[in-house]
């Protein structure tokens, strides 16, 4: 188990981003994933004490803080009326109830994992991460970006009427994914994100056209894509499911636009 010998609740994110930049201290999120490594750290710090846990909505946007945990994002009614459901689906199998009411958005997203359902439904909507000292960025852009010792506050999630849908390929119910699709829709064109590749998830924005429910237009977006090989399955094998889902993806757009 991972072990610290200081335990710091920050009082500010200035307090935190300034513990922070010893390499010797870590941000404590939900702990999920942490607590299983074997090594010890010099200091936790803690953001509970921040305000962080809140998803808000307004006219334009979902804000949604770091330390909100996949729980309330599986259970708030205004995110999963908006979008159709999308996050209730990406949650659902991420371990068991448990797990997820202590796992956090932000440790999710900064942690930029490729099995990460989070990440690849996000990536699909027009979705921009806070940071403390880098301000507001796009989440694509983050994803292409090194991991460093800023401090992830809060998630938003614009209102740009899309549309989207999600699924995953598992082993078994709770297991990592083997793939990941997230397909939305909005005025001319299809944001496609896939992840567990098994790399972190990536986007690609396509020309709406008419054969989208063609099995061509699916292979050609599975296509932009680099797939692996692991435990889980082959790179052709993953190939092979990402062009299924988002042909299925597409077909249950298509019928909800109708």
């Amino acid at each position: 188990m991972v072990r610290f010998k200081n335990y710091v609740k920050a009082e500010s994110l200035k307090e935190a981003f300034e513990l922070n930049q010893k390499k010797s201290s870590i941000i404590g999120g939900g702990m999920m994933w942490l607590k299983v490594q074997n090594r010890v750290r010099m200091t936790l710090v803690d953001l509970s004490g921040l305000g962080l846990d809140e998803i808000e909505e307004t006219e334009e946007a979902f804000s949604i803080g770091a330390m909100c945990t996949l729980r309330q994002l599986e259970k708030h009614e205004g995110l999963n009326a908006y979008f159709n459901g999308i996050f209730k689906e990406c949650t659902r199998s991420i371990v068991g109830v448990q797990f997820r009411n202590g796992a956090t958005v932000g440790g999710s997203v900064f942690g930029r994992f490729g099995f990460s359902d989070i990440l690849t439904c996000l990536l699909a909507l027009d979705t921009c991460v806070e940071l403390y000292r880098g301000g507001m960025v796009s989440l694509e852009e983050f994803c292409r970006m090194k991991c460093d010792r800023d401090i992830l506050v809060r998630i938003r999630i614009k209102k740009d009427g899309r549309r989207a849908a999600y699924a995953s390929q598992r082993m078994s119910k709770t297991d990592f994914p083997v793939i990941a699709c997230c397909v939305a829709k909005k005025e001319g064109h299809i944001y496609v994100s896939v992840g567990a590749r098994p790399g972190k998830a990536e986007l690609v924005v396509l020309e709406d056209r008419k054969d989208r429910l063609n099995e061509a237009f699916a292979q050609s977006a599975s296509e932009h894509f680099r797939y692996g090989t692991n435990m889980r399955g082959s790179a052709d094998y993953r190939k092979h499911l990402a062009e299924i889902y988002i042909r299925r993806l597409l077909k249950i757009l298509d019928k909800e636009g109708r």
